[in-house]
């Protein structure tokens, strides 16, 4: 079973100001396909805070997947992609790019995402978007492939070739 940490960048919400549905959709997604939710934080857009979250989580091997919501718009608080590129050693641009891709055929505003994914140590760290609705299409669509890959990561992985 993987461990999954949640972390949401939400001024209003870390404020009080807006209830956080977003981490709500993700851990039911994750429970459903046999993840543990170990860790979930909530914080402001705030740069520092951002990568000192995904690098203690990185570090002290907390989780084996972080999930984002969050952060990865246009808006000059939307620092949530950057955050993670200060943090990440190996970029895994196939993700972001695959949610793009089938967010796509959903709304023309996914091309708008400036998400990002990549590898620090043995964690996977994706950024996926604040909507809940858009969390919900995203991660439903990447879920089924995540594990072999994390699998793979960690050296569990038995057999690759299909």
């Amino acid at each position: 079973m993987f461990r999954v940490a949640i972390v949401c960048m939400s001024d209003k919400g870390s404020s009080g100001e807006r209830e956080d549905l977003s981490t709500q959709v993700i851990e039911r997604i994750v429970v459903e396909n046999g993840y543990e939710v170990v860790k979930k934080i909530l914080i402001p857009d705030e740069f520092g805070m951002i990568v000192e979250s995904l690098k203690d989580i990185c570090d002290k091997n907390i989780a084996d997947l972080i999930l984002t919501t969050g952060g990865t718009g246009f808006s000059k608080r939307d620092v949530t992609p950057e955050a993670t590129e200060e943090v990440i050693e190996k970029r895994v641009p196939g993700i972001p790019e695959a949610i793009r891709n089938y967010s796509l055929t959903i709304t023309k505003r996914a091309m708008l995402s400036r998400a990002t994914a990549g590898i620090r140590k043995d964690t996977l760290i994706i950024n996926m978007p604040g909507s809940p609705k858009a969390v919900d299409e995203s991660l439903s669509y990447i879920i089924s492939e995540l594990k072999h890959g994390l699998e793979i990561m960690v050296g569990s992985a038995k057999d690759c070739a299909r």
